[in-house]
């Protein structure tokens, strides 16, 4: 008697099946105009406060840079994370609960660990498309002028992943859409104070040990640093910091999945 087999299943559990997926869905938008999406809203900041009140205030003190210079990498990290974000918290909640594409995509060989790893690559791969867009924009401005900036890629690919993960993990307690405000009222503060518009001496020294605990501190200081030229050992505290963040979240997140999708 003739016995159909299993399909095998691919190798990563199907990660890159998923990743070309999304690639896929988005084939009619080119990859500047999905940078445009994303660092419209930065562009507006570093225009409105980098450039604007930047002319009143000059160079930063103790950095010797200007103060658009100084602004438009925090703005940058905080566009990766944005991207990044959007993909594994918004886009995801609305996959699972209303479209059921993840149930749909584990009736094939794609397993779940497929399924968490493909969606935080292709977060990485959004927050860095919403990268390279935003250093074309801070070039054209001039405020480029190291070679290290370049590093700034590979950087925003770090940045992608701690927050994609975190958030593909953070997802699986969405209740509905009511509590994404929740999600905001801890977004907010932490874009506004983790050194995005001035830096960390500004607060007292009790105040910047709870901001240097911020992950969006940690982006920051490692794309500003490429960004200006400033490379220091300091930089391997953040992506030790930011990879820790990411392998943690990615855990939780394939456990967290599991339950979810399986039960």
């Amino acid at each position: 008697m003739l016995t159909r087999e299993a399909p095998a299943v691919p190798r990563g559990g199907g990660a890159h099946l998923l990743l070309l997926r999304n690639l896929w869905v988005h084939k009619g938008h080119s990859p500047w105009t999905m940078a445009l999406y994303s660092i419209f809203e930065p562009v507006l900041y570093l225009l409105a406060i980098g450039v604007g009140i930047g002319r009143m205030i000059g160079d930063v003190p103790g950095i010797d840079v200007g103060y658009a210079a100084f602004v438009a990498p925090g703005l940058l990290a905080t566009a990766v994370m944005n991207s990044a974000l959007h993909e594994t918290m918004e886009a995801a909640f609305a996959k699972s609960r209303y479209d059921r594409f993840y149930q749909s995509v584990l009736v094939t060989p794609v397993t779940v660990t497929g399924v968490v790893v493909g969606e935080v690559a292709w977060a990485m791969l959004r927050g860095l498309i919403t990268a390279v867009g935003f250093l074309v924009v801070i070039a054209v401005f001039g405020l480029v002028s190291s070679p290290w900036a370049l590093m700034s890629l590979p950087g925003a690919l770090l940045v992608g992943f701690a927050f994609g993960a975190t958030g593909l993990a953070a997802t699986t307690f969405i209740r509905g859409w009511h509590d994404f405000q929740y999600v905001q009222l801890v977004m907010l503060p932490m874009f506004l104070f983790a050194t995005t518009f001035y830096p960390v001496t500004v607060y007292p020294r009790p105040v910047q040990i709870f901001v240097e605990l911020l992950p969006l501190y940690h982006g920051i200081q490692l794309l500003r640093g490429f960004s200006l030229g400033h490379v220091d050992s300091g930089m391997i505290v953040s992506v030790a910091y930011l990879t820790a963040m990411g392998v943690l979240g990615l855990l939780v997140a394939r456990h967290r999945w599991t339950r979810i999708l399986l039960r």
